[in-house]
């Protein structure tokens, strides 16, 4: 039903049904995409009821990661009372086990009791029917006496009461809830039922298009719990302190640091780029310069002294800085429409030279149609001697 959790289905997500939409209190749905198990929580209620855009979407994985590690804080104080109902569960299972054994043998020992009525009150002139009734009184001794000790050896690996090494297992693991979440022997399903044992509701809302979410985790009781998680963007500027980081990264650039060490700088002062990666790096910097339009020494990786001279770049990191493909960078340089030249040393790596004036005209060059000079080769065919086109 529309207004149920339902069942814990297979799946990546810890919270499906769980999760409640902040501002129109509709219940979330579960999208996955592609082959990876990646999926998002999303509201599609505007969009099925109006035909507008979704109310909102959340990745999964961080909203869940969030919500896990509330819940184990939650249980952290109730370990020892977790470690005792886990040692009572056991020993009431273990004796479910035992009587089963029990039932079991009665049920041999009757039925070898009953054989051996049927041969005693058999007339001794029928000597096959004795015979077959005494193979079957055998049959069934041997089952009541195999099933005796099966049980023997089941209640000697595990006893009705548990040992104290046993007890002191279990506590252990419950004193380190966070390795038992986490273990490998523990399945989706299982991690969801307990949230579910003590989570109600999850209430998100994203504040406008920005990384930051409002989450309010309503748990089993009334209790409520609210704080902000930082979930994945698509783009610099949907974080909520782009204009800060630009003005930042002009800061840095403006001391002559490169691309690198204003990563590393950036990563220090807890800066983080869109897809929340591990640190922004050189090309999330590069991006960030080339957006500014900042010089093209600001944030530059210098080169060792002596490789190259002034407005000299090697050609990756030209055609990186154009913003096009190394390939086609290397293709202008074999057709002769850059100055270029080979550089001494073993690796013999290509040098573009480019000022400002060239870099400017090397993008006007990038931007034109894929085939524009194919085309202006016979458009001045053309116009030249029209007997050629014909």
């Amino acid at each position: 039903m529309a207004d149920a959790k339902g069942p814990p289905r297979d799946g990546n997500s810890l919270l499906q049904g769980l999760v409640a939409c902040g501002y129109c209190g509709a219940r979330m749905t579960v999208n996955y995409h592609g082959s990876d198990k990646r999926y998002s929580y999303v509201c599609a209620r505007r969009n099925t009821v109006y035909g507008g855009s979704a109310c909102q979407c959340v990745s999964g994985a961080p909203l869940d990661g969030f919500v896990a590690e509330k819940v184990l804080e939650a249980l952290e104080p109730v370990a020892l009372e977790l470690s005792l109902e886990a040692a009572k569960n056991m020993e009431s299972e273990r004796a479910e086990l035992d009587s089963l054994w029990q039932k079991r043998i009665e049920r041999a020992s009757y039925e070898a009791e009953r054989a051996g009525r049927h041969y005693r009150s058999v007339e001794p002139e029928n000597r096959l029917v004795a015979r077959q009734l005494a193979r079957d009184w055998e049959r069934k001794l041997a089952e009541e006496k195999r099933l005796q000790e099966e049980r023997q050896r089941f209640l000697g690996d595990k006893p009705r009461l548990l040992s104290a090494s046993e007890r002191e297992s279990i506590r252990r693991l419950a004193r380190d809830i966070a390795a038992l979440w986490s273990a490998a022997s523990t399945t989706n399903t299982e991690r969801k039922e307990i949230i579910r044992q003590v989570i109600e509701r999850v209430v998100v809302e994203v504040e406008g298009e920005s990384e930051r979410v409002g989450v309010c985790i309503e748990w089993a009781g009334g209790w409520r719990t609210t704080a902000v998680m930082i979930r994945p963007v698509s783009s610099f500027e949907q974080l909520s302190y782009y204009p800060r980081l630009c003005e930042r990264v002009r800061e840095l650039a403006s001391q002559g640091l490169d691309s690198s060490l204003i990563a590393q700088r950036l990563d220090e002062e807890g800066y983080r780029s869109p897809k929340l990666v591990e640190g922004f790096g050189y090309q999330g910097v590069q991006k960030l310069i080339r957006r500014l339009g900042l010089s093209q020494h600001e944030g530059r990786q210098q080169p060792p002294q002596g490789l190259l001279g002034e407005h000299e770049w090697w050609l990756g990191e030209l055609a990186g800085w154009i913003q096009m493909p190394k390939q086609t960078l290397y293709t202008w340089v074999r057709r002769g429409w850059v100055r270029s030249r080979r550089s001494t040393g073993h690796a013999r790596r290509w040098v573009v030279w480019a000022d400002e004036e060239e870099l400017e005209r090397l993008r006007r060059l990038h931007e034109l149609p894929r085939g524009y000079h194919t085309h202006r080769k016979w458009i001045e065919l053309k116009g030249g001697d029209d007997r050629v086109c014909r």
